[in-house]
């Protein structure tokens, strides 16, 4: 029976066949359960609700299904459920590099790729294995031991996948940037972990337009000053002139060393493998740090499980190394299938770019974020025209929700398909909710709350409500959880982010609906977090380089983004007395903060307004007027009596009101 379409919103708009059901790999471990732990269970509601009770059994069980590599076969789980700082898997010794090269197979490559230039090409297991272990070699001479950190400025190629398993490898820390963030981004990020190396490319291409990244660079030796050494990966056509930076070596002398059998590092269960970043409304860029068995059980479980990957699937995420979807990305290795790369803007020269590399690439498995659906929509494109798609069977969706015409362009346009959408988050590393292949697929709805995810949406009281909408929380502790935020004494950045609000109870910052039938909505941020083209955004780094320019005494902004609608961020702004907002200033503005941040972060609009709201604390409100532009009653968004400066609000009403009798 083949898989069937119905676009009518009260029923099933796909239906997995009994043949999807029976080879899937939730299905596969569910027959294990039974066959190895006399366990049974009627459907994934039923799986689902184990996993969330019986957390020690169902991480164990997982550990054991997957076949997870390590010096002693763990016999606990779960040894303390406190949040924060749950402890898992006490004397556990291994390396996610050893679950990766588990899979390595002769006759099947491990990384396909191309750029947007039409450069391709493979790389097989064999390759991937000289090659990280060349460069695990080469970073061992330069004095890197287990607990350093290595800091990349790498784009979405070979080269960051192999620098990533090579510094995995040795036991020492990850963490990347892509590219395209300027200097200040970049800094704010790195200055805080004191990388001991730098892996960088010297420029990128994107949009048919190559970008000399040498000036950016250079900035960054100048200011972080505890790298001793840089590996430069030639990116620039015709150039290898480093400008006179020490200490540097080539990409192709940096992986030449013959350092065959790759050997590596066995590290606690709980060793950091990479610091990722997630900005929030105040401060630096909180540096997340997850731990090596965390990300392999829960990358284990994603890809297969929920993602339904099988041994040599193709599997290929547009993604950027600045996005936690790109370490998904590279976790399709773990589950042994070949990860597809594309590097490059994806709608040059033209939206069926990628569709033709799906095609090309054989790829089974594709997902990109909601925006790219969007855009593709707005392009009246027909990728069943343009490629041949009969190799794949899924699609997902993440960093942003996807609205059910999203939905609906993907099964006209692309065919009747499973829809995997996702919802997680560069904090765990991990997904909360998503698919599950032998689930039906409803309009605008995710399937599942994850496998081992006690998720649930609260009301303001704290009590879980289903078929409303509520705070998303997570009430059970999960092992890709961050370890800490690095230099965060006494953890207590780490617990005002997540635990502020419910003591002992992991609060997301989405607006969740938990549907009747087990699936979830999720309708965008309850925080003022930005989440601009589902890259997660904080708004202090935009202030901080928008308030460094003369002109600009005071700034505001907010990101409307919402089911269903294209995302929307205006930046209000307070001058000095004398100025006007300008069309050259609001470009010297936009400039600015492409420059210093990334392209990402530039407003829709800039207005001028006499005052930004603050509270009597002097704290922006960018919350309320994130709900007052969302059309709550200004009476239920901000009292003034707590306000430093109630008059304030005046020329918000009435944007408000514009905005609301515009959309009509």
């Amino acid at each position: 029976m083949s898989p069937t379409l119905n676009v009518d919103a009260l029923t099933p708009a796909w239906s997995p066949s009994a043949d999807v059901i029976d080879h899937a790999r939730v299905t596969q471990f569910m027959r294990w359960l039974e066959a190895e732990r006399g366990l049974s269970f009627a459907n994934y509601d039923a799986l689902w609700q184990w996993s969330v009770d019986e957390i020690d059994a169902f991480w164990l069980a997982l550990w054991d299904w997957a076949g997870i590599p390590s010096i002693r076969k763990p016999s606990v789980a779960l040894a303390d459920a406190t949040m924060p700082g749950a402890a898992w898997f006490p004397g556990v010794q291994m390396n996610y590099v050893e679950q990766v090269f588990r899979h390595a197979a002769a006759g099947r490559p491990a990384i396909v790729y191309r750029d947007e230039a039409g450069e391709a090409g493979e790389i097989s297991w064999a390759e991937l294995e000289r090659q990280v272990a060349g460069l695990a070699s080469s970073l061992r001479g330069m004095g890197v031991v287990r607990g350093d950190r290595v800091a990349a400025y790498l784009s979405n190629t070979p080269h960051a996948i192999v620098a990533f398993l090579a510094v995995a490898s040795i036991g020492a820390i990850w963490s990347a940037c892509a590219p395209d963030m300027g200097d200040l981004a970049v800094l704010d990020r790195f200055r805080q972990i004191e990388p001991k190396v730098l892996i960088a490319v010297d420029g990128y291409r994107y949009g048919g337009r190559e970008f000399d990244r040498r000036p950016v660079l250079r900035t960054l030796l100048e200011q972080l000053t505890s790298v001793e050494h840089v590996v430069v990966v030639p990116t620039l056509r015709g150039q290898d002139d480093h400008h006179g930076l020490s200490n540097v070596v080539t990409w192709a002398e940096a992986i030449s060393k013959h350092a065959l059998p790759l050997n590596v590092e066995h590290v606690p269960f709980d060793h950091p493998l990479w610091i990722v970043y997630s900005s929030g409304t105040t401060g630096l860029p909180k540096p997340i740090v997850h731990s090596q068995g965390g990300i392999v059980l829960e990358h284990v479980k994603l890809t297969t499980l929920h993602l339904d990957l099988h041994a040599g699937d193709r599997f290929f995420w547009q993604a950027s190394t600045g996005w936690i979807m790109w370490n998904l990305q590279v976790g399709g290795l773990l589950a042994g299938a070949t990860v597809c790369l594309f590097d490059g803007n994806p709608g040059y020269p033209d939206m069926n770019a990628l569709w033709r590399f799906i095609g090309e690439a054989e790829v089974n498995v594709f997902g990109a974020g909601a925006a790219y659906f969007q855009a593709c929509e707005k392009s009246a494109i027909e990728p069943r025209n343009v490629a041949n798609l009969s190799q794949l069977r899924a699609i997902g969706s993440t960093g942003s929700p996807l609205s059910p015409e999203g939905y609906r362009w993907i099964l006209d346009r692309v065919g009747p398909i499973w829809i995997n959408a996702l919802s997680g988050g560069t904090d765990f590393a991990g997904c909360f909710v998503a698919g599950v292949p032998t689930l039906p697929v409803f309009l605008g709805e995710m399937q599942s709350r994850c496998l081992g995810a006690r998720v649930e949406a609260f009301d303001d009281a704290g009590n879980a409500v289903v078929d409303e909408v509520g705070e998303l929380v997570c009430t059970a502790p999960m092992p890709s959880m961050p370890l800490c935020f690095w230099n965060d004494k006494g953890n207590a950045r780490y617990r005002d982010s997540y635990f502020d609000m419910y003591p002992g109870v992991w609060r997301h910052g989405d607006w969740v609906r938990i549907t009747s039938r087990g699936g979830a909505i999720i309708y965008g941020r309850s925080d003022a977090t930005i989440n601009r083209h589902g890259i997660r955004m904080g708004t202090s780094e935009l202030y901080r380089a928008v308030e460094e320019l003369p002109e600009v005494l005071d700034s505001m902004v907010v990101d409307l983004e919402y089911l269903g609608r294209e995302s929307y961020m205006p930046l209000f702004v307070v001058l000095r007395p004398g100025a006007e907002l300008t069309p050259a200033l609001t470009g010297s503005i936009r400039q600015r903060i492409k420059v210093a941040l990334s392209a990402r972060h530039v407003p829709n609009d800039v207005f001028q307004v006499s005052a930004i709201p603050r509270t009597l604390s002097g704290k922006k409100m960018e919350l309320p007027i994130k709900k007052l532009l969302l059309g709550q009653p200004l009476v239920k968004v901000a009292s003034p009596d707590t306000m430093a400066n109630p008059e304030s609000l005046d020329w918000f009403a009435q944007f408000a009101a514009d905005r609301t009798a515009m959309a009509r």
